[in-house]
């Protein structure tokens, strides 16, 4: 396993970070979260490529970002009902396990960007599915090629103590760098617009070593702030689009450097 590249906040040239979100389906018309986009970003050369996970009533981790599939409240339904029930492309509905087989084969340039959806703290059920995660990403050896994201502040925090190496991004935007900090959490990966809101929340991070992400930016104009900010991550539904301004703006400065 390679070592991912490292943002350079202090120079011109910033290494900013490619996250597909909900794999590279946009394009060409794949279901979102299926292991087909998967494995275009993956052929994409993106540097993340983000996806959902929940749980269903028989405790089956599975990939969709909606509460529902086909009609059925995905935590109150078992894995044999929903199966049943193909995406837009043929592919059945994806597992965890299945997803992290195919992210992690021939792949040492794409990290897989692993949203938990909770399915709320009743019973310690949130908790339950985190742990039940990292249980499954250890037994696949994949840990190194995880980072871990979501809006429920008990996972983030539960998967921060079981895995204190691993990148872990609280998404809810309610939360300073610094507070995240002190709770042993290393990355801040709020909606764009709370960024534009909170611009010295960029700087927090940059102090406290906090990473930062920000999503979902599909826009030439946002692409641009947050390039020149050399965030370490920026999450789109465009990858391509976005993959293609940080190659045009880096060859200018690298231009620019040659003078």
């Amino acid at each position: 396993m390679t070592d991912w590249p490292v943002s350079q906040k202090n120079s011109e040239y910033c290494k900013v970070k490619i996250i597909a979100h909900r794999g590279a389906w946009k394009s060409g018309g794949l279901p979102q979260n299926s292991i087909e986009s998967l494995l275009q970003a993956i052929k994409l050369h993106a540097d993340g490529s983000e996806f959902d996970v929940r749980i269903t009533a028989d405790d089956s981790l599975v990939i969709n970002h909606d509460r529902e599939y086909n009609g059925f409240v995905i935590e109150k339904t078992p894995f044999s009902e929903l199966v049943k029930f193909r995406l837009s492309n043929g592919e059945k509905l994806p597992t965890l396990r299945e997803y992290i087989t195919a992210g992690i084969k021939n792949n040492n340039h794409t990290k897989l960007i692993c949203e938990l959806k909770s399915p709320g703290s009743e019973n310690g059920r949130n908790i339950y599915m985190a742990e039940k995660c990292v249980q499954l990403a250890t037994e696949l050896n994949a840990k190194g090629y995880i980072s871990w994201i979501s809006f429920d502040y008990e996972i983030v925090k539960r998967i921060s103590e079981l895995e204190s190496d691993a990148e872990v991004f609280y998404l809810n935007g309610d939360i300073s760098p610094a507070e995240l900090k002190s709770s042993g959490i290393n990355g801040v990966g709020y909606n764009y617009k709370v960024f534009l809101k909170k611009p010295e929340w960029i700087e927090e991070a940059r102090k406290y070593g906090v990473l930062l992400n920000v999503w979902t930016v599909n826009y030439e104009e946002e692409m641009e702030f947050f390039i020149k900010k050399c965030f370490d991550y920026i999450t789109t539904d465009e990858p391509e689009k976005l993959k293609y301004k940080i190659h045009y703006k880096n060859t200018l400065n690298t231009r620019k450097n040659d003078y």
